[in-house]
């Protein structure tokens, strides 16, 4: 079964609240995040999606995941494709 985009906020915004003062819980969310997910909504992660979550450390106010590393090869068009949009007409050598 799909999510829609509001059942997807609703579901973290359960799962944020939730972890922020429940230890077992936050530490279930670090270890198996489909099975915080189906603990906080009842609901199934499709078991072909892959979801993690990452602990912000004590000192860093805010956390980014890395876009995957593609080497210093040039890209395919079908990466570019997936990479595309947004920087406008910024030329970076």
């Amino acid at each position: 079964m799909r999510w829609t985009e509001e059942q997807i906020e609703e579901a973290m915004d359960k799962i944020e609240e939730r972890a922020t003062t429940d230890m077992e819980f936050r530490n279930l969310c670090l270890d198996n995040a489909p099975a915080a997910i189906k603990e906080a909504t009842g609901r199934e992660v499709d078991s072909g999606y892959k979801i993690s979550f990452v602990e912000n450390a004590k000192d860093v106010q805010e956390t980014h995941v890395l876009p995957d590393f593609v080497g210093e090869g040039k890209l395919s068009d079908a990466d570019l494709d997936t990479v595309a949009g947004g920087l406008g007409n910024k030329n970076f050598d």
